[in-house]
């Protein structure tokens, strides 16, 4: 029993590790991730710096709290939040906030009233919200690197990300 239970966090960890922190290692700290993944509950401005970071909407050299406030910034003068900076993201405003900075189109719905909840509910439908999930909740850390992780798979932004990596590695 303990070996499958060791198995299975060196797994966890490692798919962690290739899935989401290579793409978004470039743009944030190490401090920030560890505090975004010890948190269970996103703020807004948190959830609008690491998916703006992620596409690329924030100058690289922006970090911490003045990155949270140039995020918050651009995704609500966009429209693309509702909520103070301060307050949980709930998972349908998660999933308008990734719809709109990865310029995913939707449905017919989607296209028609572009909101949170048809946001949510395209999200399920294109299976980038996995598991136990309600509109509702609010987001942990653990659970917007996966969102954000997964739509840079959806979008194939991931093979860009990567190349960004190594080549900016390969030039030092």
């Amino acid at each position: 029993m303990k070996k499958y239970n060791l198995a299975f966090l060196i797994f966890t960890f490692s798919f962690l590790i290739y899935i989401f922190l290579p793409a978004l290692a470039f743009a944030q700290t190490a401090a920030e991730l560890d505090t975004l993944l010890g948190a269970d509950a996103v703020t807004v401005s948190e959830a609008a710096r690491f998916t703006l970071g992620s596409v690329g909407l924030l100058p690289p050299e922006l970090s911490g709290a003045a990155a949270q406030d140039a995020a918050y910034e651009a995704a609500q003068s966009r429209g693309w939040v509702r909520s103070g900076p301060q307050d949980a993201i709930s998972l349908q405003e998660t999933a308008f906030l990734l719809m709109n900075a990865f310029e995913l189109k939707g449905g017919i719905m989607y296209s028609l009233i572009r909101n949170p909840r048809y946001a949510y509910r395209e999200m399920v439908y294109r299976k980038l919200i996995q598991g136990r999930a309600y509109s509702s909740m609010k987001v942990s850390g653990q659970r917007l690197l996966q969102l954000i992780g997964l739509t840079l798979n959806y979008t194939g932004e991931r093979e860009q990300m990567d190349d960004i990596i190594i080549n900016s590695e390969a030039s030092r």
